[in-house]
């Protein structure tokens, strides 16, 4: 029985190795998961299997597979690896299936002969960036506690000469949460296109760390966004991920990012040994499904676990959540968040939720007007940007 919608596999080929060492990554500790003498690098044997399993299983009316190459650092495995990835999966795809790739760097390692590889290969690549080299380099440092924006502005340059489709990733913490402006302003000077902003909140035992952004913080920081986005005339021009979530939401499309989906647990993680868990913020032994060594995807997916993982990010809403008018805006946002005590005295409230209904609030009636004027045959930004 294969899966009823299309699934995603996060594939983590060198497991948490990295070459950096950023103060707030989540990922970096998975290493005690294994071994002190583990390899931490995925066997061609398990690469090939895992490419195998994942086309082969996905639903056969899905006219694409996507693959998900994440880390750690995934450029520490070489250009080799990703040619061999690449011809594996040339030779397993079905006819008429597109393939495509994408691939999260820091771009420390990325010179002329991984971009030229990198276009040819039509790989999106996504770079960690969060904002001028000032917020940048407060918690993304190297292993020996060096500043590394020099070196990712590098990276980036070279992508962009080759005309790599690049996806900027930021982090929004505590301490650039308070210059969306500059942020907005830096990163479409340096020719970004495509943003990504990403709540840090490390949470532990109900409590966040001093780097974490405030959660009406996060708010106002993309009310900030959306302000210069409007004002700069760049809707149309510079996409963002959450205001696309948003548009697409008010025209009555589902959230395509599970952080926002009803449900969850189509979006799997493999690790560098064949280990198979529920999700990118639940690598841990309870959450540990099986191995491709000895499992299908399908069959994990389909497992009991796995389907109360992805149910519960509904079922176990607040009752102060189902009541609340943006909840299709974001359902609860990511399970991994919801720490809080709701004024109601029930467990499970996310602790964006404050910084969330900021946002919606603000930014709701502009995404309604946009949906008017794309119902109407116009650009998204006709009415916003002509008031």
């Amino acid at each position: 029985m294969l899966p009823p919608s299309p699934f995603q596999v996060i594939i983590k080929p060198i497991g948490s190795v990295c070459n950096l060492q950023c103060q707030y990554c989540f990922y970096l500790d998975k290493v005690n998961l294994y071994p002190k003498n583990d390899s931490f690098r995925i066997s061609p044997e398990l690469l090939e299997k895992h490419i195998r399993l994942y086309l082969d299983e996905q639903p056969p009316e899905y006219p694409e597979v996507h693959f998900l190459w994440q880390g750690g650092e995934p450029t520490l495995m070489g250009i080799d690896f990703f040619q061999r990835a690449v011809n594996i999966q040339k030779r397993y795809a079905k006819h008429g299936i597109k393939i495509s790739n994408s691939l999260q760097t820091n771009a420390v390692l990325i010179d002329e002969i991984w971009a030229e590889f990198l276009k040819l290969e039509n790989f999106l690549v996504g770079v960690s960036l969060d904002g001028p080299p000032e917020l940048h380099d407060v918690y993304r440092k190297d292993k020996n506690g060096h500043p590394t924006s020099e070196k990712v502005l590098q990276g980036l340059k070279i992508l962009q000469k080759y005309g790599v489709d690049v996806n900027i990733l930021t982090v929004v913490n505590n301490r650039n949460s308070f210059h969306p402006a500059i942020i907005y302003e830096y990163l479409k000077s340096i020719g970004a296109r495509f943003l990504q902003f990403v709540p840090l909140v490390e949470a532990i035992n109900g409590r966040v760390s001093n780097r974490s952004v405030d959660s009406i913080q996060f708010g106002r920081f993309l009310n900030g966004i959306l302000d210069e986005w409007i004002a700069c005339k760049d809707v149309g021009k510079i996409f963002i991920q959450h205001f696309d979530l948003m548009l697409g939401i008010v025209m009555g499309q589902p959230s395509s990012l599970c952080t926002h989906c009803q449900t969850c647990g189509n979006a799997l993680v493999l690790e560098h040994n064949g280990d198979i868990y529920s999700c990118d913020h639940f690598v841990n032994a309870n959450h540990k499904l099986g191995n491709i060594n000895k499992d299908t995807y399908t069959s994990l997916l389909n497992s009991s676990f796995q389907k109360k993982f992805g149910q519960k990010k509904f079922d176990g809403l607040p009752n102060y959540c189902m009541k609340c008018k943006y909840l299709r805006f974001c359902y609860g946002g990511c399970p991994k968040d919801r720490i809080l005590i709701s004024p109601e005295g029930e467990q499970g409230l996310n602790y964006l939720c404050g910084g969330y209904k900021v946002f919606y609030s603000y930014a709701s009636p502009i995404f309604q007007r946009m949906a008017a004027s794309i119902r109407l045959g116009f650009p998204a930004g006709f009415q916003v940007q002509n008031e």
